[in-house]
This record gives C-alpha cells, sequence and structure tokens, in this order.
C-alpha cells in the first residue's frame, strides 16, 4: 500500500477521496447485505444456507466430536518436545502454564473476569499430539493430496456456491480486488465449503499447542487472540470451534489472522467468519489483498520442460521473467501462448523430474502466506481455475512413486545435515532449504538435480 506524502496541498484531495471510496465501499456492502439476506429467504432449505444456519446458542459449549484420547505414543518428527515423556511433563504443568499467560492476556485488553471465566476448567487436549506431526499436506504425495480436495464433487458445490452468491462475490470483489474464483477455492479446500471445519473448542485446541509440544511459542499469540475475539464477542464461545490447530470458520481462519484480517461486510456490527456468508467472503477477500494479491494475475501455469533441460533452474529463488524462461524453451502445457511476457516467475517441480512442471508468479507465494505447504498452495490455484471453466493438468504424476513417511523425512533431513548439507533444523517438513540440499546431494551422487524427496534418495543416503 502506497504511503502518503506529506504534501499539504493534496492531503485535502486524499482525505475527500478517501471519504468517497469509504462511503462506496458501505453502500457495496449494505447491497450485499439485503442480496444475500433476500436470497436465504427465497431459498430456505438449499445446503448451502443450512451450512450458515447456526444452531441455538448453548450456555456451555457441548464437547466437541466425544472423548478423544492421547496415544501414548512420542511425535513422529523425533523433536525433543513432543517425546512421550516430554508432553507428560507439560501436561501435568498445563494449569501453570495458563495462568502465567493472564498478564499478556491483560495487556490485549482481556478482562481479569472474562480470562478466568474462559480458562476456568480448562483441560489439555493431548490428543492434538498425534495430529501435530502428521499434517496431511506435508505427508501425502502430491498427487493424492490433490484427488482428495480437487474432486468432481467439490468443483460442482464450488460453481453452485459462486451462482448461490454472486451479488456477495460480485461486491468483495469490486472492494478488495481479489478474483472471486479464488476466495471459493479457500473456502472449498479449507472446509469442503463449511462442510468440515473441525468441532473442536478452538481455545482448547490453542491453549493446548501454547503450553504442550513443539510450536508453543507460536501457539501462545493464538491462544491469547482467540481470548482477544471472545472478550470483543464478534464470534460465540459455543460457536467458536474449528481444527485441532485453532482454525476455524469456513476458510479457517487462525485467531490472529482474524484479527488482521477480519472485516463485517454485512454491517452487523460483528466480524463473524463462522455464521455469516458476506464476512467469510470479504474477509478472506481482504486477507490476499492485504498479503499482496495482484488484480488480474493468475497464481501460475503448468509447463512443458524441453529435453535436457537443467533443473538446477528449478528455485524458488531463482526468478525470471515468461520470455527469459520462454527462450529456455518452456513452453505451456496446453500449447497456449503466455499472456504477459514480463511477469517474473519461478518453476517449481513437486514431483520431481518425472511430475508435472509449473511456473509460479508472485500470486502464488500469497497463497502460500494463507498456509505454507506448497501441496496446499497448488490444489488452491488448480481449483480456482477448475472452477472459473479450466481443465485437469495435462500432464502425469508419478503415481508410482509412495510419499516418505514423516520418519523418513526426518532421517532423509538427518542424513544430509550429517554430510554438510544445510536443511535448518530437521524437523520432517520438507521446505526449500531440503530441497535445496536435496538437489545439490542429487549432483554429487550423479542423480537429476530435481530436489525431490523420493526414496531413491534417501536409499542412496543411507549408503556409506
Amino acid at each position: 500500500m502506497a504511503t502518503l506524502k506529506p504534501i499539504h496541498r493534496l492531503a485535502a484531495a486524499c482525505l475527500i477521496c478517501a471519504g468517497l471510496a469509504a462511503s462506496a465501499q458501505a453502500q457495496a456492502q449494505a447491497q450485499a447485505q439485503a442480496q444475500a439476506q433476500a436470497q436465504a429467504q427465497d431459498k430456505p432449505d438449499n445446503w448451502l444456507t443450512r451450512i450458515f444456519q447456526p444452531p441455538a446458542t448453548a450456555a456451555v459449549p457441548p464437547p466437541a466430536g466425544g472423548t478423544r484420547e492421547w496415544s501414548g505414543q512420542a511425535g513422529a518428527s523425533g523433536h525433543p518436545l513432543m517425546t512421550a515423556e516430554a508432553i507428560r511433563a507439560a501436561a501435568a504443568d498445563f494449569g501453570n502454564c495458563i495462568a502465567a499467560l493472564w498478564p499478556q492476556a491483560e495487556r490485549r485488553g482481556v478482562s481479569r473476569a472474562n480470562f478466568e471465566r474462559y480458562t476456568a476448567g480448562l483441560t489439555p487436549d493431548l490428543s492434538i499430539m498425534d495430529l501435530l506431526d502428521a499434517q496431511p499436506e506435508f505427508n501425502k504425495s502430491t498427487w493424492d493430496y490433490l484427488d482428495a480436495l480437487v474432486s468432481d464433487e467439490r468443483i460442482a458445490r464450488g460453481r453452485e456456491l459462486l451462482a448461490q452468491y454472486a451479488p456477495v462475490f460480485s461486491a468483495a470483489e469490486r472492494a478488495y480486488g481479489v478474483d472471486r474464483h479464488i476466495v471459493a477455492a479457500i473456502w472449498g479446500v479449507e472446509s469442503n465449503y463449511g462442510t468440515k471445519g473441525g468441532d473442536r473448542s478452538v481455545l482448547r485446541s490453542t491453549a493446548t499447542l501454547a503450553c504442550v509440544g513443539r510450536r508453543r511459542d507460536y501457539f501462545r499469540e493464538e491462544f491469547l487472540s482467540a481470548l482477544d475475539i471472545l472478550q470483543r464477542g464478534d464470534v460465540a464461545p459455543d460457536r467458536l470451534v474449528g481444527s485441532w490447530a485453532g482454525a476455524f470458520g469456513p476458510t479457517q481462519f487462525m485467531p490472529t489472522t482474524f484479527k488482521r484480517f477480519a472485516v463485517d461486510f454485512d454491517g452487523d456490527g460483528r466480524r463473524d467468519v463462522v455464521d455469516s456468508v458476506a464476512d467469510v467472503i470479504a474477509s478472506t477477500a481482504n486477507n490476499l489483498k492485504t498479503d499482496g494479491w495482484e488484480r488480474g494475475e493468475r497464481w501460475g501455469y503448468e509447463v512443458a520442460l524441453p529435453p535436457q533441460f537443467d533443473y538446477l533452474l528449478a528455485d524458488p529463488a531463482r526468478q525470471m521473467t515468461i520470455a527469459q524462461w520462454r527462450g529456455l524453451g518452456i513452453r505451456r502445457a496446453d500449447a497456449k501462448p503466455f499472456p504477459r511476457a514480463s511477469e517474473r516467475a519461478f518453476l517449481l517441480l513437486p514431483a520431481g523430474a518425472r511430475g508435472p512442471a509449473f511456473l509460479m508468479l508472485g500470486n502464488f507465494r500469497v497463497i502460500m502466506k494463507y498456509n505454507p505447504a506448497e501441496a496446499y498452495a497448488l490444489a488452491i490455484g488448480h481449483l480456482t481455475d477448475r472452477l472459473g471453466g479450466g481443465g485437469p493438468f495435462l500432464q502425469s504424476w508419478p503415481r508410482d512413486e509412495r510419499a516418505l513417511t514423516i520418519a523418513e523425512r526426518f532421517e532423509l533431513q538427518q542424513l544430509l545435515a550429517q554430510r554438510g548439507y544445510d536443511v535448518g533444523e530437521p524437523d520432517g517438513l520438507l521446505g526449500p532449504r531440503t530441497r535445496i540440499a536435496i538437489r545439490n546431494f542429487q549432483v554429487a551422487a550423479g542423480q537429476i538435480p530435481d530436489g525431490f524427496a523420493s526414496s531413491l534418495v534417501l536409499d542412496r543416503l543411507r549408503q556409506p
């Protein structure tokens, strides 16, 4: 966002423009609210309306999904805070951990009465420890992940949603400059359009992760932000339920991202990303816009590589213009021309040399700010295209290649580190540093340097 310069003659004009823009957005919001409400009245029994029909408010949130038990096993990542002993010790100290967070909650405006109300009787949900090291976007193969999330049913439902709530999508598109199909795709991937958003208490989940396990620093802020949401009354306590990691609502806002991006688009005085269609759509669009979404730009292109291609060029840090990539022999897989030769992109090979290749634009990085897994961002981008009438990917995936388990990925990182390659702290999650380390090892081992964590690479690393 541009910063205003301190020129007095322009200041008045800027204020006038801002006032006009705010007025226009308010009118768009009001219109969206009225249209959404009218549609809901006209079609009271369609599946989308039922998704957003909240149950009667309960004085005490009901138990979420029955009793869940921790397996008692250590986390697959091998992290010292994920050993069974460390988990039990942290659980035993849970009450003290929560109590110690009161000063930070107070600084965020949470009253003492509400802090005590919402934390009284709070216990850790240790079943989350079995899930912390098993996130599907990091552990499934990319093709299995895409098969599950970009299904024919999900495409059909997304198109129905886009048609039913077209006025709301249009208003949000005008207000934030974000294509409606990407918002619908996030809705579809995150919760299957509100049908699979999770049923765990967000407060309990984030409290658990703030005090137990390997990501306490990150989730401490999420817990405090969840308290802030309850303090402000945007979401009722019994409606603040979601995934084991604390994400909630149809597009799965984390409490901290809710604080930054949620908007009251229907004008009812609350930023309700759980039960308000307008707030869900607009808040998600605002998130993408604030993170840098470029209006009118795609997320990327599926491309075909020429024979004898230099796979060392497949590096997220190596961006070139489309014209430069084209000069290296890269073409779109569908043989269509690239629309803008000046666009800058990096080359991604999510399944190595045997799978599809993609040139990723700046908007792909914006999607990864929503969720940092490449498989997730690719699923969002692909579902976006399918909702807009595009077809499936044209190149085949290496379906005979099995995905490494989290334990094998952790071992792979350890073996790379032992050979002097920089992978950071081994955690079983294969990010850019690990991919570069794999690629450098492949060069030394005489393999195709595509950076793909295959069983072949792991077998070769195990050899003396």
